[in-house]
């Protein structure tokens, strides 16, 4: 059931996406990938648990996910996005941070949320990408940011 689908896009369930894009546990941010739409926009899904190792030191009296994190997983969905896009030849490809713009951290996000990480492809220009993208949980806007990539052969 590697994909499927649905009325509003494409699912890539998590053996798909490990195939799209080369990170692993710990550093996987995002457990399946809903709503693609080729070229357009993906939405990541993320659920967050407190057996995530980096809630042992962010905090332990109160565990909350760090923002850099939830970035990556926003730049973990935009990869699939561009693999999904520019089809197998670009499995397996790097994608780089080129910048990162206007983040906002608006709620905290905790175990037992489950992120919602929608990107926008705003352009592409050769293997420059430029992306928007919002964390939500239960509709809640929890973090936005507009953000570059570069895509590199690995």
């Amino acid at each position: 059931m590697d994909t499927v689908e649905n009325q509003t896009g494409k699912v890539i369930d998590i053996n798909r996406v490990m195939q799209m894009i080369p990170h692993r546990y710990p550093f996987l941010m995002v457990d399946k990938v809903i709503d693609v739409v080729p070229d357009l926009s993906a939405t990541g899904v993320k659920n967050v648990t407190v057996s995530e190792p980096h809630f042992q030191g962010h905090f332990p009296q109160r565990p909350i996910m760090p923002g850099v994190l939830i970035i990556e997983s926003m730049a973990q969905t935009a990869a699939v996005l561009v693999v999904e896009t520019l089809g197998p030849r670009a499995e397996g490809k790097l994608v780089y941070f080129m910048s990162v713009d206007n983040a906002r951290f608006r709620k905290p996000v905790v175990p037992g949320d489950t992120l919602f990480v929608h990107v926008v492809k705003e352009r592409s220009r050769g293997n420059v990408w430029r992306f928007h993208g919002e964390a939500r949980v239960d509709g809640a806007l929890m973090a936005e940011a507009t953000y570059a990539a570069m895509i590199m052969d690995s």
